[in-house]
């Protein structure tokens, strides 16, 4: 990993794109659900690593992975762009593509730090980010996010009263459009490549 990479530009975009795609805020109707059904108790931490965990680990060796099935970065980025653009769509729209996973039963590790935070669409979006982004920055943006979840999940009840239903469904759609907007980036960039 090289540090002299690091760059506040390239971690702002990154961190922004992460914090989109997790949608920790709009999730929170989504988590109270789940900590009234868990006893009242989320186990913020342990959701938090786990999450992140997941993210770092696709991050370095989500490539290898990739090559074990023939398949090369700017591909997966492309196809990892039109995930990104239905996200995006669904936040925008308020329509469900994705259908989610849910079986509160199982804790902080699923459903809510797997599929909830670090899910396929989190996943691919890591992937998809290594085409245009250094590493040092995706995983600065990657850290960054995971602060920003274990706050989200200690502070679940206060965010609900202050946001209100209103004021999640603005941050929800806001967040879509940026979606969007990284989206067409990312596949415009590396479609590109394909006639190298």
């Amino acid at each position: 990993m090289n540090f002299t990479e690091l760059a506040l530009n390239q971690i702002l975009t990154v961190s922004f794109t992460l914090f989109a795609v997790i949608d920790i805020v709009g999730s929170v109707p989504v988590l109270a659900t789940l900590r009234m059904k868990m006893g009242g108790v989320i186990r913020s931490t342990q959701a938090t690593l786990i999450s992140g965990g997941l993210m770092i680990l696709f991050l370095f060796l989500g490539k290898q992975f990739l090559s074990l099935l023939g398949v090369d970065v700017h591909s997966f980025a492309v196809a990892g762009s039109i995930v990104i653009f239905i996200i995006g769509m669904e936040m925008v729209l308020g329509v469900e593509f994705f259908k989610p996973d849910t079986n509160p039963k199982s804790g902080s590790v699923v459903p809510i730090a797997f599929p909830l935070i670090a899910g396929s669409g989190t996943l691919t979006t890591v992937m998809s980010l290594k085409a245009n982004y250094a590493d040092i920055n995706i995983l600065a943006g990657i850290l960054i996010n995971c602060i920003v979840i274990y706050l989200v999940l200690k502070s679940l009840k206060w965010i609900e009263r202050v946001l209100g239903p209103n004021g999640m469904l603005v941050v929800r759609k806001f967040f879509g459009v940026i979606l969007l907007a990284i989206a067409v980036k990312i596949f415009g960039s590396n479609m590109v490549m394909f006639g190298k």
